[in-house]
């Protein structure tokens, strides 16, 4: 059981917990750039939950940390 191995499980929004636990594929190259995203608009999401087929409530539950003021 690789939960109680590792000691880490995850959420229902499928982040890790504890909250300190982290992991990840990486990837170095001397030319790399570090970008940040913006917060998404209320279109974008409306857009992005017709594309996905998903309920406009849903898709801001998932959205929710990236959603716009």
């Amino acid at each position: 059981n690789v939960e109680e191995q590792i000691g880490v499980t995850l959420t229902e929004s499928l982040a890790m917990w504890p909250a300190a636990s982290v992991s990840g594929y990486y990837f170095a190259h001397p030319e790399s750039r570090y970008f940040g995203l913006g917060k998404i608009t209320d279109e974008q999401v409306k857009d992005y939950a017709s594309r996905k087929g998903i309920t406009l409530e849903k898709a801001r539950k998932w959205l929710h940390p990236i959603l716009a003021g």
